[in-house]
């Protein structure tokens, strides 16, 4: 994985309210989406299975979480970790994740 792939990626993390590390396929993955989709529609979603460089992506987000698996989710910049991680904080307290930054 590049130096250039890592500092896309942390950009990406800090320059977004929400950062969704996705696969198309992946049916947690659907349901953090779906569940963005109400809380926060704007929502930075990157589907790793559609891009070139996915799998290092992927690999450097394990690194720098210890989270191998997707969802991989951020708000304001903080790892929260995946599906299961998200819908436990349920939408009233994730609303105030993100809105703790304004």
């Amino acid at each position: 994985m590049s130096a250039e792939t890592a500092k896309k990626i942390d950009n990406l993390i800090e320059s977004n309210k929400v950062f969704v590390a996705s696969k198309t396929y992946c049916p947690y993955c659907r349901a953090t989406k779906q569940f963005f989709s109400t809380v926060y529609p704007e929502a930075y979603v990157i589907e790793l299975d559609e891009i070139s460089d996915g799998s290092d992506i992927q690999d450097y987000l394990y690194q720098k979480t210890g989270q191998r698996t997707v969802p991989n989710v951020f708000i304001n910049g903080k790892h929260i970790g995946g599906n299961s991680d998200v819908q436990a904080l349920g939408k009233d307290k994730v609303k105030k994740l993100i809105e703790a930054k304004l």
